[in-house]
């Protein structure tokens, strides 16, 4: 009896069997089938099912709980009235209740505020008045020092002659400086003519040939009462130590043995990579920094106690979300803090000062930052950072000293006796007020460690305000090297998903880019060169008026400056140009653009984006204008901005005013202040990043708790 056949074997017979040889039927892209079980779940689409938001939920029940049962137990053991807590719900008098109560420590005592900057750091508890300022430099034993390094290359730079000789005061700095140096001082005789003000006949003459036949003095050590206390480096150079941080890194002795070399992990506003061989170097300074002077400064020497504190980290408005993510690990892996938040510098500006809207412009040691602030939000598209400051008025107001034979003619800004020097003249003797400007004589004693006191004496008539002029004509800085190693060792933030950039970018930075930015290559020219293969920097070219975009109309209430083109889809473009994404000129250019433009047109940039067309917020903005940062801090500066800006836009003179900040506040120390304020409000825990959801979601909770659209 013969078996009954499987049906494959049927289908052999038949030859209908399948083959399969593992090829596609088909090169077509197959789309897979919803998954129907999972197309209307709720997964992740509430607030209780994301970690961050569902602690902070727990912790407001748990609160209500406790204050509940407090309530009751008071109520039972027969009190009159219920005390009220210190930590109050709406924050009022959060400032008057700063000292301790009832046993209780002082609001503020248990959290640090943390403010880096190119320059100087500034911290302190945010129980504190004022801040501790360290300088943001580390010195590490090296085989030279910074002044000794390229053969001893003197800042700022001078043209030689032959490799000895060097070339008059006139030429050392080139053609270039030379002739827009004395465009603004003929400019500025015109200017003072026009105003009525005297002009003596031949001052420059006079200030020139005094300088050239003023030799200085010696004063012997034991006849100089202000010695400067040197840091002491050991006799026996393996009993020196490895670094040394704060100001006594800028008192090393230029010959010390060892050797020290300074370095500053932060500058312009960015991380230093130029000075670095590898990026670990670079964030171990920072953190090293930082740890050093809470030791120092906070008397908080044991690292374990750390954990107790809670961390308010200030960070640029115009961020670059590695270094958050960086400060992030570091102030959690490294320092073991408790909680941490951060906040934009603007934002805490306002929060130091108490302002509710302003215009917040912070000029600092090397760069400047302008951003509106409304409501206790920073407006996205106002934002913009320029790259200069004050320490470029220092080596402008050098550069045009020794131009004008300057006594002294050996200072070298890269030893630090020379540039603590030059920050030393400069607060003393610039100034933006005209009625002062005359032939004046002056006097400073140089003092560096192991040789005799020099006492020079020097005149001077026009530097003093033309340095700081620079801040409105900012092509007479030297802006050659501030892109030198960017990006050599830290690559930009990526999408996951989409893997361009996703750092935050600005319709207003989108502006100043606009202006600077090289030819597109359709012109022939392509990353500023030119069709012989020359280079042409993007940020020495002259910028054409960008007030000619918004000043059609002094009082026209739709005034934008480089507004993008309208989204609407129907809208045509011109002949021959492609619609492009309103920040992707920004996004391209980031790194290759140095953004450069004058103060007072800055301004009125950043206020036009953030009005965003409203005359009623145009007007607001531009009645309170907070000019903050130690780079402004020059006499005259404010009535001198405030001057400019109403001859840039006279329709609206009546509205414009430079404020500064009430109640006597350091204007260097506002976005500290404000960060401090932060810190201690209740309103602000829901922004707090704890130790458990840090550890287990890591950066990814910066979505759920900046103050800003991460």
């Amino acid at each position: 009896m013969v078996g009954k056949k499987s049906g494959k074997a049927l289908l052999r017979e038949e030859g209908l069997e399948r083959t399969d040889n593992n090829m596609d039927l088909t090169t077509w892209p197959q789309v897979n089938m919803i998954n129907q079980k999972n197309y209307y779940t709720e997964y992740l689409k509430r607030d209780d099912q994301i970690l961050p938001l569902r602690l902070i939920q727990e912790e407001r029940r748990y609160h209500m709980i406790n204050k509940a049962k407090d309530r009751d137990r008071n109520l039972a053991q027969g009190a009159d009235e219920v005390g009220q807590d210190i930590d109050m719900e709406d924050d009022m008098g959060i400032e008057e209740s700063a000292e301790p109560v009832n046993g209780q420590e002082a609001v503020g005592s248990k959290v640090i505020v943390v403010h880096p900057g190119s320059q100087n750091l500034r911290i302190g508890l945010a129980s504190d008045a004022l801040p501790k300022t360290v300088p943001m430099v580390i010195a590490r034993q090296w085989k030279a020092s910074e002044s000794e390094e390229n053969g001893g290359e003197p800042s700022p730079k001078r043209l030689k002659l032959d490799k000895e000789n060097e070339m008059e005061p006139e030429k050392m700095f080139g053609a270039e400086f030379s002739s827009k140096y004395t465009q603004m001082c003929v400019d500025l005789k015109a200017r003072m003519r026009a105003n009525k003000r005297r002009v003596l006949p031949n001052s420059k003459e006079t200030i020139v040939n005094y300088n050239k036949r003023a030799p200085p003095d010696t004063i012997p050590k034991h006849n100089d009462p202000l010695q400067i206390d040197w840091t002491e480096i050991p006799a026996n150079s393996k009993d020196a130590p490895g670094y040394i941080c704060g100001k006594e890194a800028l008192r090393i002795p230029e010959e010390s043995n060892p050797r020290y070399k300074l370095f500053w992990p932060l500058r312009h506003g960015w991380y230093n990579e130029n000075d670095y061989e590898d990026k670990r170097y670079l964030y171990d300074d920072i953190a090293t920094i930082i740890e050093e002077a809470i030791k120092s400064q906070l008397s908080l020497r044991k690292k374990r106690d750390w954990a107790q504190y809670g961390c308010v980290f200030i960070v640029p408005d115009l961020y670059e979300r590695q270094y958050v993510i960086q400060a992030l690990d570091m102030l959690m892996q490294d320092f073991g803090f408790g909680k941490v938040s951060f906040i934009q510098e603007s934002l805490a500006a306002t929060f130091g000062a108490g302002f509710i809207a302003s215009c917040v412009v912070d000029v600092g040691a090397q760069k400047t930052s302008i951003c509106c602030v409304e409501e206790g939000i920073c407006i996205e598209n106002s934002r913009i950072n320029l790259k200069y400051g004050g320490a470029d008025v220092t080596e402008t107001f050098v550069k045009m000293m020794l131009f004008d034979h300057f006594p002294y003619e050996e200072i070298n800004l890269r030893r630090r006796y020379d540039f603590l020097l030059a920050e030393e003249l400069k607060m003393k003797f610039c100034t933006m007020n005209e009625q002062g400007i005359s032939p004046q004589l002056y006097e400073f004693h140089l003092r560096a460690s192991g040789k005799d006191t020099k006492k020079y004496t020097f005149k001077t008539y026009d530097e003093v305000l033309l340095a700081p002029q620079g801040y409105f004509e900012p092509t007479i800085f030297d802006n050659a090297n501030k892109l030198e190693g960017r990006r050599r060792l830290i690559a930009p933030s990526r999408d996951l998903y989409e893997g361009g950039p996703n750092d935050p970018v600005s319709a207003a930075q989108s502006a100043v880019v606009a202006l600077i930015a090289p030819p597109p290559p359709a012109s022939g020219h392509a990353n500023g060169e030119a069709a012989d293969g020359t280079s042409t920097p993007a940020a020495e070219k002259k910028a054409p008026n960008l007030l000619a975009k918004i000043n059609d109309s002094d009082r026209a209430s739709a005034s934008a400056v480089g507004t993008p083109a309208p989204e609407d889809e129907d809208t045509p473009a011109p002949a021959g140009e492609e619609k492009a994404p309103p920040n992707a000129l920004a996004t391209t250019m980031r790194d290759d653009v140095l953004p450069i433009m004058p103060l007072d047109e800055a301004i009125l940039t950043s206020i036009s984006h953030g009005a965003r067309g409203e005359e009623h917020k145009m007007r607001e903005f531009l009645g309170q204008i907070m000019v903050i940062g130690g780079g402004a801090q020059i006499p005259g500066f404010y009535a001198f901005l405030e001057q400019r800006l109403k001859e840039l836009r006279p329709g609206w003179a009546k509205d414009i005013l430079i404020g500064t900040p009430p109640r006597e506040l350091d204007p260097q120390g506002v976005i500290w202040k404000g960060g401090s304020v932060f810190g201690k409000l209740r309103s602000s825990s829901d922004s707090w990043i704890g130790r458990m959801e840090y550890d287990r979601l890591g950066a990814r909770l910066l979505a759920y708790k900046c103050m800003w659209a991460w």
